[in-house]
């Protein structure tokens, strides 16, 4: 499965059942805006922001085949951390994304609004061939735009650079951002979950829709070897089927061989 398909088209799918007058009443255009962290945060625990991506999808639906387009954002912060036998590598990686609310006579469209974080996490799963053994561990509150809302922990089993790596998957229930829905994913190294857990709920909080249009040179792994590169920036799209999305939820991490964290 092509692991940019499956977290794409989230605006789209509730679309479907209006097709055939989407046009008419302004509902087959939408974008969100792109949110990050607060630089403060970013630098107190050490995470660069990396990218700002928009992932636009264009589907067709119902019969009359009406396309509708949704554009996503994804603002993608990495870190360099230890990882055991593999070094230091940029393992860990914290997402933003933005999908835009659609809503008509009071009903909201997009699905993100109703998912529950099991929900979101199985469409990361699914998105992703090299990502299995996904396993509930927790869940807090957290505050993110001033909104309480629930950050699920789960474990998983993960490859990079060919090797098998457990990992740590946090994931937050979507959240108003101004016009838009907002959702965050923090993946890293269960070898380094006692100095990350509590960076990945920091970040969290520190979500703001003010968002650094450029990469910030915060954190302190930002001159990383190439080793620690990132030839392809984490994405997600939008969800028809939703952590990616030239559609809705990436989480995969890069390194300079080409490697993918999440498969």
């Amino acid at each position: 499965m092509n692991r940019r398909s499956v977290l794409a088209g989230l605006g789209v799918t509730g679309l479907a059942s209006l097709s055939g007058c989407l046009g008419l009443v302004g509902l087959d255009e939408h974008e969100s805006s792109p949110a990050g962290v607060m630089t403060t945060a970013r630098e107190e625990t050490g995470y660069e922001q990396t990218a700002i991506e928009p992932l636009t999808v264009e589907r067709e639906v119902g019969p009359t085949n009406e396309t509708v387009t949704v554009t996503n954002y994804m603002t993608t912060h990495e870190k360099a951390v230890d990882m055991g036998p593999l070094g230091r590598q940029r393992g860990a990686i914290f997402n933003v994304l933005t999908t835009p609310q659609v809503s008509i006579l009071g009903r909201e469209l997009n699905p993100i609004e109703e998912m529950s974080t099991q929900e979101l996490v199985t469409l990361v799963r699914q998105n992703y061939d090299g990502i299995g053994n996904i396993e509930h561990q927790d869940d807090t509150d957290v505050t993110v735009l001033e909104q309480s809302t629930t950050q699920s922990r789960f474990t998983a089993d993960a490859e990079f650079n060919g090797q098998d790596v457990s990992v740590n998957v946090h994931i937050t229930e979507a959240v108003e951002a101004n016009e838009d829905l907002l959702v965050t994913i923090g993946v890293y190294p269960e070898y380094v979950q006692r100095f990350e857990e509590s960076n990945i709920t920091a970040l969290t909080e520190a979500v703001t829709t003010d968002v650094d249009e450029n990469p910030s040179s915060a954190g302190s792994d930002s001159a990383a070897s190439d080793t620690e590169s990132i030839t392809d920036s984490t994405s997600v799209d939008k969800l028809d089927n939703a952590t990616s999305v030239n559609e809705t939820v990436n989480v995969s991490i890069k390194t300079g061989s080409g490697d993918d964290f999440l498969g």
